[in-house]
């Protein structure tokens, strides 16, 4: 067993003892360990650093999209929700295949466990990881962005009893906005996406307390509007880039906000 801590504190330095392939399939099994100190820990930190580094070459790291592509239907919640992040991480390195974008238009709308975060699992987190690898997807030259503002609408929309409560709906919220900084957009495609969500909370009334999956979408929607507003940043180190189409935007995420609020 590595001692990943180690490895971490030495500044991610690729142990001389033991071959790459093997070190990155022990860390690929502890990116899926249902303990969160073994998951969201060193090997994380050590695993993000060898693919932006280039330490694990271009073959390994496909092999790397397939697992998570895969992982996906994993039954253990925390392998599927950390997929996301990994594939994220190969995807920012250069590599793609359709079908990774495929095999996540397929689980992303479809997850029913929604918790930010658990006692025992630590961090899940599906609906903000999932919102992570949407915007890179999005942003990405061989994906057609309103593929991923469908299947944003299609997360939204989809009926679960869960508020979320970690920030999730921010997540979601910048992800949409960061697609929506494609200047290949047209304008009816930057709305368009917003008219399953206004089809489907607009035909429901509004009960008390509010159902889950209605004040997920509002709050969503909300600070879309802002970031539709005042742009959106990659990073907190850089300036907010323009949503393309911002009066449309801000106009068609007004008007479905109005549908869901006067019902």
């Amino acid at each position: 067993m590595i001692d990943w801590m180690s490895v971490e504190a030495a500044d991610c330095a690729v142990p001389a003892d033991q071959p790459l392939d093997e070190l990155v399939r022990e860390l690929s099994r502890a990116l899926a360990d249902p303990d969160p100190l073994v998951r969201d820990g060193a090997p994380y930190t050590v695993l993000a650093t060898w693919i932006a580094r280039g330490t694990i070459g271009a073959t390994r790291r496909l092999e790397l999209g397939d697992e998570m592509a895969a992982r996906f239907t994993d039954r253990r919640i925390e392998a599927r929700t950390f997929a996301p992040l990994v594939l994220d991480m190969v995807v920012a390195a250069g590599d793609f295949k359709a079908g990774w974008v495929d095999a996540f238009e397929q689980w992303y709308p479809a997850e029913q466990d929604l918790r930010g975060h658990d006692e025992e699992l630590g961090w899940l987190h599906a609906v903000a990881h999932g919102a992570d690898l949407l915007a890179r997807f999005g942003l990405h030259p061989e994906v057609a962005p309103v593929r991923m503002l469908d299947l944003a609408a299609a997360r939204l929309t989809a009926p679960t009893g869960h508020v979320y409560d970690q920030m999730e709906d921010d997540r979601l919220a910048r992800a949409i906005a960061r697609v929506l900084t494609r200047t290949d957009l047209s304008e009816r495609d930057a709305v368009g996406w917003l008219e399953p969500i206004s089809d489907r909370f607009g035909a429901d009334r509004i009960s008390t307390p509010v159902p889950a999956h209605t004040s997920n979408c509002l709050r969503t929607l909300r600070l879309l509007y802002v970031l539709a507003d005042r742009g959106v940043r990659p990073t907190s180190e850089l300036p907010a880039e323009p949503v393309h189409h911002r009066d449309a935007v801000k106009s068609g995420v007004a008007a479905v906000l109005d549908r869901i609020v006067r019902r």
